[in-house]
């Protein structure tokens, strides 16, 4: 037993000295209270990585199909009426939503950018009072009213009873509404009146578009957008100028649900118009991104690049429209991130090569600083130094 023991005390690498050999110095406790702050900084350091969860992330091809992509937007035009402005979608499948008014809301601001009135998009119900019915008599007592499309009525027994249904006729006919005072619905609404009342005024317009999940655009035109001869043309009021101020400053603007570090590019940006009319085009790159947290919940979402381009309106040009443009397109790839938790063993070993990498340095500058100093006092004493 006692060979055993001798043999194990033989394998010992960390051999004691007598505490009457051990020789403490002024350097060695600087340099011990400096490595010890260092080690203790590295080591909370470790800590907080370990307590918090890291964020991997890779790189994979899209595959999902059949999905729908959600907009949020918010924007403001401090010289464009909300009455004028109107909000389009389509993309490269064929799907065109004009004049889009749903999940929509518009706040008319004043010169200053205060908010005067928030309220949903839309013109809102006729007044009937003594309105001109569809056969050109005014409304009886006893009559259910029916108001004229002016020519656009899709069928003998269609209706329009309000100056939005009847611009609304004329859209998808594809003709231009250029002068609302002859529309009788249109004048006992007040349209022109209201129009009017609001020139001067800006307009702060927010909501979100439900879209496929293609390459496609919306945009925001003072007008409302028709169709004729394959191209997109807008009925500019006759009573609205020749020329429209598109400054704007995109407030936000998002491409799915919010998710940690994610970085919109266009929150806050503004452009002021200096020139003529013309349109102010974004081209943007939206790249499909999933995020996973520590807990296992999943957020589909996207991230954008984009570049701008602004384009002087030419007279006679019908594709060169006054408005704000966004032109989005897809990534194949997917941008996949995982939260995950850092390993015990992996601490462990992390708080165990501070711990020795510290102790081993700071040895090693202790005796050159303990060694340097005795050769430099031996020089003194037999008078050599200098």
């Amino acid at each position: 037993m006692a060979g055993v023991m001798n043999r194990l005390k033989n394998l010992d690498a960390y051999p004691k000295i007598n505490d009457d050999f051990y020789r403490r110095t002024l350097s060695g406790g600087l340099i011990t209270l400096a490595s010890s702050i260092v080690m203790l900084i590295l080591f909370f350091s470790e800590l907080r990585l370990y307590l918090h969860p890291v964020t991997e992330s890779q790189l994979r091809v899209d595959t999902s199909r059949g999905e729908k992509l959600r907009i949020n937007f918010d924007v403001t035009f401090p010289a464009l009426a909300c009455s004028i402005v109107s909000l389009d979608s389509m993309d490269i499948s064929g799907e065109q939503h004009l004049d889009v008014r749903h999940d929509i809301s518009k706040r008319r601001l004043d010169s200053y950018g205060n908010v005067i009135e928030t309220r949903q998009d839309g013109i809102g119900h006729t007044k009937i009072e003594n309105p001109l019915q569809k056969h050109g008599g005014r409304l009886a007592h006893n009559e259910t009213y029916c108001g004229s499309c002016y020519g656009a009525e899709a069928s003998d027994d269609e209706c329009c009873n309000s100056c939005e249904e009847v611009r609304e006729a004329y859209r998808k006919k594809g003709w231009a509404m250029t002068d609302p005072n002859i529309i009788d619905q249109c004048k006992r609404e007040g349209f022109v009146q209201r129009v009017k009342e609001e020139e001067g005024e800006g307009c702060n317009i927010f909501g979100f578009l439900e879209v496929n999940k293609v390459a496609g655009s919306f945009h925001f035109v003072p007008g409302k957008t028709f169709r004729q001869s394959g191209f997109h043309l807008q009925d500019l009021l006759v009573f609205q100028g020749d020329t429209y101020n598109i400054s704007h400053k995109v407030n936000r603007l998002t491409f799915g649900d919010h998710f940690p570090g994610v970085v919109n590019p266009l929150d806050g940006v503004q452009w002021t118009q200096e020139t003529l009319s013309g349109m102010y085009q974004y081209f943007i790159k939206v790249v499909p991104t999933e995020y996973t947290y520590v807990k296992g919940h999943v957020i589909q979402s996207n991230q954008f690049s984009v570049t701008e381009h602004f384009e002087k309106t030419e007279a006679g040009r019908t594709q060169s429209m006054p408005g704000v443009f966004f032109f989005y397109d897809l990534s194949p790839i997917k941008v996949i991130f995982t939260e995950q938790h850092v390993e015990f063993l992996h601490f462990l070993t992390n708080v165990c090569a501070i711990v020795g990498g510290i102790f081993t340095v700071s040895g090693i500058i202790d005796s050159f600083v303990y060694h340097g100093q005795r050769a430099i006092k031996k020089k003194m004493e037999i008078g050599k130094f200098g």
